[in-house]
């Protein structure tokens, strides 16, 4: 048994240690916004913050977690959301919806250490985030929206 706090809720959890905390996330917690893509941490879909950092949930396991998670869930609310998520919103920047988890948890991050950053610095933040849509010029201007 393993104690995480997520969204500040603390939680106790059944997992075995070397479970990986996106099943932690989407099994036990019953967190649906961080999504299983590939399995091997390349494509972003299952990105959450630890500690404030950007990480793929798919490749850390439960045991090696040490600082407060946060998933999409607890970035904002239906009442209040992030400023990303309202420029996503504006911007009409998801389609499928699949990956837009990972790609709000990449642009909140790179927008909490630079607040104001170049269109280069969004998509080399992006690089790791993989999206099929199509949207990917909509992504980048909500993320200049959510910076202005």
């Amino acid at each position: 048994m393993a104690a995480i706090t997520v969204n500040g809720k603390r939680h106790e959890v059944q997992a075995s240690p070397d479970t990986p905390l996106l099943y932690v996330l989407r099994n036990e917690l019953e967190l649906n916004g961080p999504k299983f893509g590939c399995g091997l941490g390349q494509c972003g879909a299952c990105t959450v913050h630890v500690g404030g950092r950007p990480v793929r949930s798919c490749s850390i396991p439960v045991s090696a977690v040490d600082a407060p998670v946060t998933t999409i869930e607890g970035l904002g609310t239906p009442e209040k959301p992030h400023p990303l998520q309202s420029a996503l919103v504006a911007e009409q920047a998801a389609q499928c919806g699949y990956c837009i988890n990972g790609i709000v948890m990449t642009g909140a991050a790179l927008l909490r250490d630079n607040p104001r950053p170049s269109e280069a610095q969004i998509r080399a933040a992006l690089d790791g985030n993989l999206c099929r849509c199509g949207t990917h010029m909509r992504i980048v201007r909500a993320i200049r929206r959510a910076a202005a």
